[in-house]
């Protein structure tokens, strides 16, 4: 098996998130399809919730959205929305970001190529690590 890394390049931004997932879940049980609807894209909860606990999933691309909004130094609001981000899987499983055009604008006027994130969950806490480079 081949294996290769993404070339490297000069990092804009970073970010970091940590929620608690009891956190998610309950926004979940109260709320519903109406949170689902304005924080994830269909591609995510079409992943989610083919999975056994969709709330860790949700709580780990929760803390993405939020780190990658770090990453921008902008929060979710104004020029970056919930759903302007989005994480699914590459072919080796790793995640990997899409952008919406608004996110797209963004990255480009702060000089940036590429969002590259990473995830992590136990039954209590979701992480994300994310961070804007340009290539080339």
């Amino acid at each position: 098996m081949s294996l290769s890394l993404p070339p490297g390049g000069i990092l804009v931004g970073l970010g970091c998130d940590l929620i608690e997932v009891e956190r998610i879940r309950g926004v979940l049980d109260k709320h519903g399809d109406r949170f689902l609807k304005r924080v994830f894209t269909e591609e995510e909860q079409v992943y989610c919730n083919s999975l056994k606990y969709p709330h860790k999933h949700y709580a780990a691309r929760w803390a993405a959205k939020e780190a990658v909004s770090k990453c921008f130094t902008t929060g979710i609001g104004e020029h970056l929305h919930w759903t302007s981000v989005s994480v699914y899987h590459g072919s080796r499983k790793e995640p990997l970001v899409r952008l919406d055009e608004r996110a797209g604008d963004l990255l480009r006027t702060v000089g940036a190529t590429h969002v590259w994130v990473s995830l992590s969950h136990t039954d209590t806490h979701a992480m994300a690590v994310a961070a804007l480079l340009k290539h080339g």
